[in-house]
């Protein structure tokens, strides 16, 4: 328990398990677009636990799985993989989970690497993998400020984020006061950036191997949880890597308690595969959570490796922190 008796360690509701790691590309990519194949190992979903905000005027979809999205914006055509859980309810909102892949990858990789719809299925939520437009490698990458590539003239993430999450919103039932972000490594940079939006887009952050405090931070308190092995060589926990990379993570962490306005002490507490520092009490009811992982390097652990549940962690700080209802944009004072 942490302060005040708050819960610091993860709920661990449903055992989901999954591969560990990343495969081809070419074989990913067959495999996920096998939609029915894909989830006929999945165990059978329990009943979507929806939004009891009835919502108005939204598409139902006719089958769940994970589909393409395509829109324009800024002039460029960009793509997403969006993910509708099994038992999609006909008349309640559904939160959404907005999960951005890492510098080098692709929308498809990181639906597998996370396995997020498979906690989506059996939590009842949505999930969109947006995908960069800026070709690196076999991937693409952000155009993420601060960092060496960074372009001002470049694809503008935040205005591609907003209006996927529009879109997504636009067809389907989304809670708007449980819109989230996650991301890992470059994407887990995105999502920090995307955090200090002054117009806010998500009401709580959760990243994978790449928590930074992007200055100035113009948005209010935002909760943020932070998930880092403390043996990653690409992004090292202690800092004093790549020019974009040079505070730690833990550093990382105190800089959004302060700017979230949280007590200057953290709660240390010892959980299954990680020890969770913890930041209680904040401004606008945030609060930042950091899962370090002892030995881990620089991946997405979905596999349970060490005891350690990443999503359903990820799933339980979201649930715990949606948006306020008066801070929704359209709803009553």
């Amino acid at each position: 328990m942490g302060e005040g008796g708050a819960r610091v360690g993860p709920r661990f509701r449903r055992r989901v398990e999954g591969p560990s790691g990343l495969v081809a590309l070419a074989t990913l990519t067959v495999a996920l677009n096998a939609c029915g194949q894909a989830h006929a190992a999945t165990p059978a979903p329990r009943p979507v636990a929806a939004s009891t905000v009835p919502v108005r005027g939204c598409q139902r979809p006719s089958t769940s799985g994970t589909s393409t999205l395509t829109l324009r914006v800024g002039g460029r055509d960009r793509v997403a993989r969006l993910h509708v859980p099994h038992g999609y309810p006909a008349q309640r909102a559904l939160p959404l989970v907005v999960n951005l892949h890492g510098s080098g990858s692709t929308a498809v990789l990181q639906e597998t690497a996370s396995q997020l719809s498979r906690t989506a299925d059996a939590h009842g939520f949505l999930v969109v993998y947006p995908q960069g437009i800026r070709r690196t490698g076999a991937g693409f990458s952000w155009n993420i400020p601060g960092t060496p590539a960074w372009q001002s003239g470049g694809p503008d993430e935040a205005a591609y984020v907003r209006e996927l999450v529009a879109t997504v919103s636009g067809r389907y039932c989304v809670d708007p006061a449980r819109v989230y972000g996650a991301g890992f490594s470059g994407g887990g940079r995105e999502v920090s950036q995307l955090a200090c939006e002054s117009n806010r887009i998500f009401a709580a952050v959760a990243v994978v191997g790449g928590l930074r405090a992007p200055s100035p931070c113009v948005a209010g308190p935002v909760p943020v949880l932070g998930i880092h092995g403390n043996a990653d060589a690409q992004n090292p926990y202690n800092g004093h890597g790549q020019p974009y990379w040079s505070y730690s993570v833990p550093e990382a962490a105190r800089r959004w308690a302060v700017h979230d306005g949280c007590p200057t002490s953290a709660v240390v507490t010892a959980v299954p595969g990680a020890t969770v520092t913890a930041y209680r009490r904040c401004q606008g009811a945030a609060a930042v959570e950091l899962y370090t992982l002892p030995g881990k390097g620089h991946w997405w652990p979905a596999d349970r490796s060490g005891g350690f549940a990443t999503d359903e962690v990820i799933w339980d700080f979201f649930a715990d922190h949606p948006l306020p209802r008066h801070r929704v944009a359209g709803s009553a004072p």
